[in-house]
């Protein structure tokens, strides 16, 4: 079973990224809106901010209490819009239950929106002329790509937990010429989806089920992308993926960690860059 070393694909990406920031003597600065405690989300940002350091993209943070009024936190992004010196705007998801996550994306300029999920954004997607690729449908078709696989006639199948993810995966698969067979939410997990699993030459995790998939759920010589992540009290990361399980039957595997994981912080700083970019073009 082949592994896909993602730390090296987006040390590769940020080698580039690094020296485009330098050559065109960008100031790139993403503002990332944090609501409420969540470990692995601090993390992340705290990740964000140690990678953008090294390649000269500044992080800054915007922390709000998960009972703070949802129009203070719109206020400061409408605040972040306005504001020339940062270049791109995310938030950090999810966001508690009781935020209206889609409104809150909306109030994002789409020209700082990094993360690709602003409407306008997923619209420019669909007819090819994007301004953001999706970060994490961006990685996982870099990880595809790297299995060295024709995909023309396979079937591919993507199990995730998120309606909107699963659309916008949907779009970059056939901006590329692909179909994926079918993308399922994470409550279609319990209603059968055995022999769609076993039938995919490809199978795509982003469910956050850890260990789900297993040696005997897939076809001989399947190839896994997973984009899946539980972290346990102990720190422990794994993936949607039991790796020990699929080991003499998979023929190829992004691993948790260390497979999908860097690369999508590396497609961020990048789309922060181009939007720094875009920025400056429009103030010529």
């Amino acid at each position: 079973m082949r592994i896909f070393n993602g730390k090296r694909a987006a040390n590769k990406i940020l080698k580039e990224l690094k020296e485009e920031i330098k050559k065109l003597k960008l100031s790139p600065t993403l503002g990332v809106i944090m609501v409420g405690k969540n470990e692995e989300s601090a993390l992340y940002i705290k990740l964000k901010k140690q990678t953008g350091a090294k390649i000269g993209i500044k992080v800054e943070e915007y922390n709000f209490g998960s009972d703070t009024n949802e129009e203070e936190i719109i206020g400061k992004i409408q605040e972040l819009n306005k504001n020339e010196e940062i270049s791109g705007i995310i938030v950090q998801l999810p966001l508690p239950a009781v935020f209206n996550t889609d409104k809150i994306i909306e109030t994002i300029n789409p020209l700082k929106d990094v993360d690709g999920f602003h409407k306008q954004n997923v619209a420019l997607l669909e007819k090819g002329e994007p301004n953001f690729i999706p970060v994490l449908p961006q990685a996982i078709l870099l990880a595809l790509t790297a299995a060295k696989t024709d995909l023309s006639d396979k079937k591919i199948v993507a199990l995730v937990n998120s309606e909107t993810f699963g659309r916008t995966l949907e779009i970059v698969f056939k901006n590329q010429g692909l179909k994926l067979h079918c993308w399922l939410r994470r409550a279609c997990i319990v209603m059968g989806i055995e022999k769609e699993v076993k039938e995919a030459d490809v199978l795509i995790l982003a469910c956050g089920c850890p260990n789900f998939i297993k040696g005997d759920m897939i076809k001989e010589g399947a190839i896994l992308i997973d984009a899946g992540i539980t972290r346990f009290h102990n720190n422990k990361v794994v993936g949607d993926v039991d790796r020990l399980s699929v080991e003499k039957k998979a023929a190829y595997l992004t691993p948790v960690p260390g497979g999908v994981g860097p690369l999508t912080v590396a497609l961020l700083l990048r789309n922060v860059c181009l939007a720094a970019k875009l920025a400056s073009f429009n103030r010529a």
